[in-house]
């Protein structure tokens, strides 16, 4: 993206745009489900197990410099109104490799977890059909997303809108029982009572002392994965001046209530040996509360969650592939939008590889060996994305320091934050490499992008070519 006017917005009649039709009250869902991931859900009783009560420092931190993350991509997307999303700001700061290998990395990020997640509802489907193949749920998920989303972008806002308040309810009915059972000194049958000194009391906040807490970052990173997707909807928000920086900003109350808050509750009511690591200890406290129901009401809170990722990664994958072709970096039949405005040729592409990706894991012997896999390849992707971001902004106040000192959304501690959250990531890569699971991925990734290389290198090629070719011409 080159020489683009500062400030100017696509005209709002024009059919060769994304058009703004994402509200605030889209924006500000799509954003808090990007924050709560299915991991809450179900990966909380394996981090409770590792870190035991200091697992509520690891959700802090975690969320904390992810915030400074995400108020740099803020401010860089309010520079210029022309950026439709990362991609751009990074192809434009730190040069067009940025673009294609950002644009590329988070399309394929995506795509992983999407894989993952249309896994996980034929799984969770087959609770209450048991004999339904698994297949037929996966294909029907995609199916029903990529109808719903070739609408136009409002229908991908409102399905949204509502997987986003499942989430919600789902959160904020937890904690409400935890403080009523903790209020009530509820005892369990096993004797306990519930109280916040269990928090304390059973060898303190550290347990299992320095390396129970950093185990605990190894899979808690994992559940913040997709913070980042209010960023691809910048050139289809309305009011971005607005929508944008009120969304960012609310990610700290978020993080306190949807993470903190929902583990203080559950590790008051059970104490946290007595945490599942393999049960999701949000079914467990509402069947002590004396809800039977618990089991599937959760189940379907993760099935939505889910979806919710699911239609995420269809969107994003969508829009990525649209500003790839825009810049050249992906086959021009991308850059195509439908009467509706919509980028249906990038959608009918991602949803084909969700399906074909499905049937590839189905025939994996070992699907919890290929399922922490691809978990970590894709969180180590996504930190890549995130990295990017930080290292644009500290181009853009070298490059722009005018268009920093102009603007109304600066991002908090500048480019001493970018280069502590940089380290921060840094720490988590080193982390990762203890584990022999998670070690895998560390060998794996560098495959994708050494493919990316190679790709990049024959596409700059082919342009410098085509340029050669139209400079003879004339």
């Amino acid at each position: 993206m080159k020489n683009l006017p500062q400030g100017h917005c696509p005209p709002e009649g024009d059919t060769h745009e994304l058009k703004r039709n994402l509200s605030n009250r889209h924006i500000q869902l799509i954003a808090i489900g990007g924050a709560i991931g299915t991991g809450l859900f179900m990966g909380s009783g394996k981090t409770i197990s590792l870190a035991g009560p200091s697992i509520i420092f690891v959700y802090m931190i975690i969320g904390f410099m992810l915030f400074f993350v995400m108020r740099a991509m803020g401010e860089l997307l309010l520079s210029n109104l022309q950026y439709k999303s990362f991609i751009d700001f990074s192809a434009d700061l730190l040069g067009p490799w940025a673009g294609f290998f950002t644009g590329w990395t988070y399309w394929f990020c995506w795509i992983v977890t999407g894989i993952a997640d249309v896994i996980a509802i034929a799984a969770y489907s087959q609770f209450w059909f048991p004999d339904i193949p698994l297949w037929l749920p996966a294909l029907a998920c995609v199916g029903v997303l990529l109808s719903l989303n070739l609408m136009t972008v409002k229908m991908f806002g409102e399905l949204e809108f509502w997987f986003a308040m499942i989430k919600i309810v789902a959160i904020c009915a937890l904690v409400c029982t935890g403080v009523y059972m903790v209020a009530a000194a509820y005892q369990s049958p096993t004797g306990n009572v519930a109280s916040l000194a269990n928090l304390w009391n059973d060898d303190g906040m550290f347990p299992h002392g320095a390396m129970g807490f950093f185990a605990g970052f190894q899979i808690a990173v994992f559940a913040f994965v997709g913070i980042e997707l209010v960023g691809t909807t910048a050139a289809e928000t309305k009011n971005p001046e607005r929508n944008l920086p009120r969304a960012i900003n609310s990610i700290p109350l978020r993080i306190i209530v949807f993470y903190v808050l929902a583990l203080i509750a559950i590790m008051a009511v059970t104490p946290w040996r007595e945490v599942v690591a393999n049960k999701s200890p949000f079914v467990e406290l509402f069947v002590l509360a004396g809800l039977p129901a618990a089991a599937g009401i959760i189940n379907f809170v993760v099935l939505t969650s889910a979806a919710s990722s699911a239609n995420s990664g269809v969107f994003s994958t969508s829009r990525m592939l649209y500003g790839l072709a825009v810049e050249g970096d992906a086959p021009g039949r991308f850059s195509a939008l439908s009467r509706r405005a919509v980028p249906s040729n990038g959608l009918i592409f991602s949803c084909i590889c969700l399906t074909a990706g499905a049937l590839v894991i189905y025939l994996v012997p070992n699907m919890l060996d290929a399922f922490t896999l691809i978990t970590t390849v894709s969180a180590l992707l996504f930190m890549f994305v995130w990295s990017i971001i930080l290292l644009s902004y500290l181009a853009y106040r070298k490059q722009r320091d005018h268009l920093h000192r102009a603007s109304k959304y600066k991002m908090p501690g500048g480019t001493i934050m970018c280069w502590v959250c940089l380290a921060f990531f840094a720490f988590i890569l080193g982390l990762l490499a203890l584990e022999a699971d998670t070690r895998m991925a560390l060998f794996a990734v560098p495959v994708w992008f050494a493919v990316l290389g190679l790709s990049y290198r024959s596409i700059r090629q082919k342009k410098q070519e085509h340029a050669a070719l139209s400079l003879e011409a004339e």
